[in-house]
């Protein structure tokens, strides 16, 4: 008789996102003096703390960004991505809202340069692409895509 061992698995990092959306325009920030992406808009994202779910994950990160009030019950996870950028994979969990309280302000000058309501139909030409295309394919009701596998 042999016993196995657990076979270790494979381990992603999980990254979360919110469209704040009011009609057809989005909140988005322009990333600054953080070293990654700098110049470079983005919306409301983070990565999760511990013992939080998802939702309130993406809520606390709506308040510390843009100082509104989510509640976890408003937000809805409209895409999923997978993705490999500079040679390491994670996952990205986009969730949306239309109801918060406060109104979206730079929360973070220190990460950020600015915050400003865009039209969904005319996306900032320095969008982050994964960004960018999660919010394409959530405004064309595609939940699951991938990013950075084909270059």
């Amino acid at each position: 008789m042999t016993t196995s061992t657990k076979r270790d698995r494979f381990k992603l990092s999980l990254s979360i996102f919110l469209f704040l959306i009011k009609g057809r325009k989005i909140v988005v920030l322009k990333r600054g003096n953080t070293g990654w992406l700098d110049g470079f808009y983005s919306v409301p994202a983070g990565a999760l703390d511990g013992n939080e779910t998802l939702s309130e994950a993406v809520c606390r990160e709506a308040k510390e960004e843009v100082a509104v009030s989510v509640n976890p019950k408003d937000v809805k996870l409209v895409h999923t991505m997978h993705c490999l950028t500079e040679g390491s994979e994670w996952i990205g969990a986009f969730f949306v809202t239309k109801k918060w309280k406060g109104k979206p302000k730079l929360n973070e000058p220190e990460k950020h340069e600015e915050v400003k309501w865009n039209s969904i139909d005319s996306l900032p030409e320095d969008m982050i692409p994964y960004v960018k295309q999660a919010l394409e394919s959530y405004s064309n009701g595609i939940a699951y895509s991938e990013y950075g596998w084909k270059e």
